[in-house]
């Protein structure tokens, strides 16, 4: 990531996060709209109506946008979100702008915290940071276990 950001500009930097997330969050709102058109025809239908999707369809339908731009924030939750949106036919004259106003917060975040990190972990190891990924990863798989358990 040196070597990617050496010389660069931070503007430049924003930008090449920015346009990340505009384009992975679009893509994902038209692979909602396509798997919810045809899928429900198809082998996928049982995975459609998984408790994970209909609580995520729920959640977009109830909030709306604001959801689809406070999900750029998360991590997993913002992938189900913006499917969901796509899913349920959000018109684009309010996903597009809770798109865009996502990605701007979430280029802001990795433009700053996320090179920060990044420059810490490129620096070396200490104890504490092996033992913060450890800590995450066994949390991240346990939470995943569950919610897979729980879908049945």
């Amino acid at each position: 990531m040196d070597d990617l950001l050496e010389g660069w500009p931070v503007w430049g930097v924003f930008g090449m996060f920015f346009l990340i997330a505009m384009l992975r969050s679009n893509a994902t709102y038209w692979a909602g709209r396509a798997l919810r058109a045809g899928g429900a025809h198809s082998r996928l239908a049982r995975h459609l109506d998984r408790p994970a999707v209909v609580r995520t369809e729920g959640l977009v339908d109830r909030w709306g946008a604001p959801v689809v731009a406070a999900s750029f924030l998360t991590v997993g939750v913002q992938t189900l979100v913006n499917a969901a949106a796509g899913a349920l036919r959000m018109p684009l004259t309010h996903y597009l702008p809770a798109a865009v106003g996502g990605s701007l917060l979430w280029a802001t975040l990795y433009t700053s915290v996320g090179v920060a990190l990044w420059e810490a972990v490129a620096a070396g190891p200490s104890w504490w940071l092996l033992v913060a990924a450890a800590v995450l990863l066994v949390v991240a798989g346990t939470t995943r276990w569950m919610t897979h358990a729980s879908d049945g």
